[in-house]
């Protein structure tokens, strides 16, 4: 049985406010409530208007599919401003024209040729990593994902100044940051403040850009949306590339990132898994397709627990527009409805022992996830799904692969890592692992000490 959950508190706490128990603790508040009230759950949040945590998968999917479409998107509050008409954050038919505009961006082919070009850059990114006895995986990886945006998603090779690419990758985790802040005003030195601001880099940086996008034609993402076009020829303006971008460079090296620390987590505590899935990466060679990368089950099966254990989506943030029922409780319009499929991923009815690390459990002699049609959805569910959820997987699948090619690790059996939930779950600690170059493959030499 695993013991180590990435959450360090064990014990319940009062709930003395769903923002700040939320903060300490998100699936032992999701439990109480889900104790207390069943599937749909008030809850006192910070914000104007009354609030519901929607739990268990029948809820969830109810939200999600939205049939009677009272639900709306209800990020605007919490990331609104600094995510500003990003997909996450359009509804109804203008939702669906540019869903279908950037879904041309996301393609088999186009995925193809991200993941070729993924290679090269993480090979590249992995050689500043030095082994250590406390090497802070987090860390780095955040680092190689956001700097893996600005090289695959926006053409880093157009883009010479390593100064200006630092204030790109601060300005991505203020916006992100913002999410959790109590104070949503921007007073100087505030989440709130630093967030507006890197906003506002944000724009400037892209905005200045985007001309050379357009005029290179490339195969990075930046140069694909400003020519992509749904089937009627409907193509994006300027301030659509730039809001899409700005999202999706968010979504991108946030969800990568989440998966595969959580991975090094996890294969650091269970050698023999990390042995199993070095064995599938290494027989590869050093640049495997799309194709033999989902082809991997050992490795699909680990990352699709750790998207169980760690949901890099957690909760989805909707509005209730009109009065509606939810597992036969009433929602009024007004209410702020918070989704929560991280608890689906833990219910003893629907997982054996969910608490613990078992990536078998996705085996096709086992299929727990096939209990519920939302027992697993680790990035939300109905049209707002995440549309880079193809792209995140591969390549989760693509740095995992070139980390286990080059290096080993270990974490202290009873370590768990104290996690911050202010905005989307990281480890405070910055993940310290024991890491080490693995002896050399037929791929290439390890990185050096």
């Amino acid at each position: 049985m695993e013991t180590g959950r990435w959450v360090l508190v064990k014990s319940a706490v009062p709930v003395i406010g769903g923002s700040l128990a939320y903060m300490h603790d998100p699936l032992i508040l999701m439990r109480q409530l889900y104790q207390r009230h069943g599937p749909v759950a008030p809850v006192a949040m910070a914000g104007p208007g009354p609030a519901a945590f929607i739990l268990g998968p029948e809820a969830c999917g109810a939200a999600l599919q939205n049939g009677d479409k009272a639900f709306v998107n209800g990020w605007e509050a919490l990331v609104g401003p600094f995510f500003h008409r990003g997909l996450m954050l359009l509804d109804g038919p203008e939702h669906k024209q540019h869903r279908r505009i950037l879904q041309q961006a996301f393609t088999r082919e186009r995925l193809a040729g991200y993941t070729a070009a993924l290679h090269p850059a993480v090979m590249s990114e992995l050689r500043g990593w030095q082994a250590a006895e406390r090497f802070p995986a987090y860390t780095w990886l955040k680092r190689l994902t956001l700097n893996l945006a600005t090289q695959i998603f926006m053409g880093g090779h157009r883009i010479a100044d390593p100064l200006e690419l630092d204030r790109v990758n601060r300005a991505f985790v203020d916006c992100v940051q913002a999410a959790g802040a109590i104070l949503r005003v921007a007073v100087a030195g505030n989440k709130w403040h630093r967030a507006t601001r890197g906003r506002a880099t944000l724009e400037r940086f892209l905005g200045a850009h985007l001309p050379a996008a357009r005029a290179a034609g490339g195969d990075d993402l930046f140069s694909v949306l400003t020519r992509v076009e749904d089937e009627d020829g409907t193509r994006f303006g300027d301030a659509d590339v730039v809001n899409h971008m700005i999202f999706l460079l968010m979504a991108a090296h946030e969800t990568t990132t989440s998966t595969v620390s959580t991975a090094m987590y996890y294969l650091g505590r269970h050698p023999d898994w990390q042995d199993r899935v070095r064995a599938e990466a290494a027989a590869l060679g050093p640049t495997p397709t799309v194709e033999q990368l989902s082809a991997l089950p050992d490795l699909d099966m680990v990352i699709k627990e750790c998207q169980r254990l760690v949901a890099p989506v957690p909760v989805v943030a909707r509005r209730v527009v009109k009065d509606t029922e939810v597992a036969g409780r009433h929602l009024p319009a007004g209410t702020r409805a918070f989704v929560c499929q991280q608890l689906s991923h833990y219910l003893p009815e629907l997982w054996t022992s969910p608490e613990a690390f078992d990536p078998e459990r996705f085996a096709p002699q086992r299929c727990e996830d096939r209990s519920h049609r939302f027992a697993w959805a680790p990035f939300g569910g109905g049209v707002h799904k995440c549309l880079g959820m193809a792209f995140s997987n591969i390549e989760a699948r693509t740095v995992l692969a070139q980390v286990l090619r080059r290096f080993r690790w270990s974490v202290p059996t009873h370590y768990a890592p104290p996690m911050s939930n202010v905005s989307l779950p990281y480890p405070r600690d910055g993940l310290p692992v024991a890491l080490r170059p693995t002896a050399p493959t037929g791929g290439g030499r390890p990185t050096p000490a």
